[in-house]
């Protein structure tokens, strides 16, 4: 069965296998931990990694070829948060700062969820275009969407936070600014100036990604503790969700023109949740709002399923949508 072959494949892989060892780790308390400082490395480098070739492909791409791609991003963008917050609301009966916090985190992306679907595709042979990193770029903005619409809901006297400066906040997140500025910068220097820091941004990319899953496998753990806080609706949802977004997302990249990997990789952004840049917005903008809702619903629950079924199945989906 290839999509049996394809779960297999994936819980195989050093990457989800170095998660596996954190969720360990983090399961039997072990001594193990990574310094602060150094996850925060590691997470600049990750990024300002996927930024630079990034803007190299879209240098080369032209805004003819990546202007449908990205108005699509700029729908998921508004949609996602939107309809989380909505189900969240009529659904599941929660309060408006929760639903919000949630959706903030669900129409946002995860960082990592990114990363390793992109050595997902290029492992099965089926490597994305480079500029679906202005994707991920553009949701970044799924925080606003979602903190607008707490705004909305709790009246102009809720929080402690304007309006702009909650904007102002999420674009100081290192999120968005390296990204962006990392896109630009592989824009600008082209070719010659990539060959100059290829070794350091290639070479390295996947131990790197494997040091900052074995503490993300850590991280998951602390939170899955925290389930029964959740409870059961929200539990479902952030299993259902990834899966529905993932293949809105999967099919999104179809209807876009993105390669069968490209479609993919954009399956697994839709899929993933933030639980880096939404958490910092959300405490400084929702004070009213429990991590423990927030954090485990995306780290704990849905991050790994991701990382562990969603991946291959949203690659499946691709391929079958392919096929045709």
């Amino acid at each position: 069965m290839p999509g049996l072959d394809l779960l297999v494949a994936n819980l195989l892989s050093p990457i989800v296998l170095a998660f596996v060892l954190g969720a360990i780790a983090g399961f039997i308390r072990s001594e193990l931990e990574l310094p602060e400082p150094v996850l925060k490395l590691l997470s600049i480098y990750l990024l300002l990694s996927i930024g630079l070739t990034g803007g190299r492909e879209l240098a080369k791409a032209g805004l003819g070829e990546v202007a449908g791609l990205l108005a699509v991003a700029i729908a998921l963008t508004l949609a996602l948060p939107v309809t989380t917050y909505a189900v969240l609301r009529r659904l599941g009966g929660f309060d408006v700062a929760n639903a919000a916090a949630v959706a903030a985190h669900y129409g946002s992306v995860s960082s990592v969820t990114f990363f390793a679907a992109l050595a997902f595709a290029r492992a099965a042979g089926f490597p994305a275009e480079g500029y679906v990193t202005a994707v991920v770029a553009v949701m970044e903005w799924g925080v606003i969407i979602a903190l607008l619409l707490a705004r909305i809901g709790l009246g102009r006297e809720a929080g402690t936070l304007g309006f702009g400066a909650v904007i102002a906040d999420t674009l100081r997140g290192r999120g968005i600014l390296l990204l962006s500025g990392g896109m630009a910068i592989g824009a600008l220097a082209g070719d010659p100036g990539w060959a100059q820091v290829a070794p350091f941004y290639e070479q390295l990319f996947r131990g790197i990604l494997m040091l900052f899953l074995l503490e993300m496998g850590m991280t998951a753990a602390r939170q899955v503790r925290d389930f029964a806080q959740v409870g059961l609706f929200l539990t479902g949802f952030a299993v259902a969700a990834p899966v529905v977004f993932g293949a809105v997302g999967v099919v999104a990249g179809w209807l876009a023109g993105l390669s069968q990997g490209g479609a993919f990789v954009l399956g697994a952004i839709c899929a993933s949740s933030s639980y880096i840049d939404a958490p910092a917005a959300c405490r400084a903008a929702l004070p009213q709002a429990s991590p423990g809702i927030y954090l485990t619903a995306s780290l704990g629950v849905t991050f790994p399923f991701n990382l562990l079924i969603g991946l291959p199945l949203y690659f499946a989906l691709a391929a079958r949508l392919y096929a045709v």
